[in-house]
């Protein structure tokens, strides 16, 4: 009699732990693998406040998960586990592509303003040629190492667009605008200054003309 009772336990306690709810593992693997696409997609930077709740849901998800895992086998479940990553994969998704528009549309501007940037320097630099030379070379001078420090500045916007830092990219490149109109403007007044003293120059030798 013992025998059977003791067998039939045994079945009864088989039967009750393949019954028992087992970790969404492949459903965390899908939801890490969606943030991670996201935060390739430039997420944190373009859709950073979308991107923290993400990670705020995947962080509850694996919590819960956690606290099942230290229940006994019989009383776990992971549905409400399971409901969060189903959100954090659908909701990455969409993160995803509004981040990856966001970024195209980031790219565009910041081409925009380096082209921007160079025609400013450009102008700078055919300005520089017609700045007046007086006997002190100094203003001249440096003049010219600021003009020259717009060229250098360019390759900085060309390497934040290389590393698709976009955002960057337009920072700098307003910056050498607003740099380039400076220095165009500094040009500007030497050339009003030195015009208007020959015009003086001129009259005193109109009024006073050699014999």
């Amino acid at each position: 009699m013992k025998q059977p009772f003791i067998c039939y336990l045994m079945v009864s306690a088989l039967a009750l732990a393949g019954g028992c709810a087992q970790p969404p593992t492949d459903k965390l693997t899908t939801a890490e693998k969606a943030i991670n696409e996201a935060r390739a997609a430039g997420a944190p930077t373009y859709l950073a406040e979308d991107f923290a709740k993400l990670e705020g849901m995947l962080t509850a998800a694996k919590r819960e998960i956690a606290e099942q895992d230290a229940k006994f086998a019989m009383l776990r479940d992971y549905d409400k586990a399971e409901q969060l990553l189903a959100a954090v994969e659908t909701d990455a998704a969409r993160v995803n592509t509004d981040a990856t528009k966001k970024k195209e549309e980031a790219k565009a501007v910041a081409l925009q303003a380096q082209q921007e940037a160079q025609e400013e320097v450009k102008a700078t630099q055919e300005l520089v040629k017609k700045a007046p030379v007086g006997k002190d070379q100094k203003p001249l001078q440096a003049i010219k190492a600021d003009a020259q420090g717009l060229i250098a500045s360019l390759s900085e916007v060309q390497t934040a667009l290389d590393a698709g830092d976009y955002r960057v990219a337009q920072i700098k490149a307003k910056a050498i605008q607003e740099k380039s109109l400076a220095v165009q403007a500094e040009i500007q007044r030497a050339m009003t200054k030195v015009g208007a003293a020959k015009g003086q120059k001129d009259k005193q030798v109109k009024k006073h003309p050699s014999q």
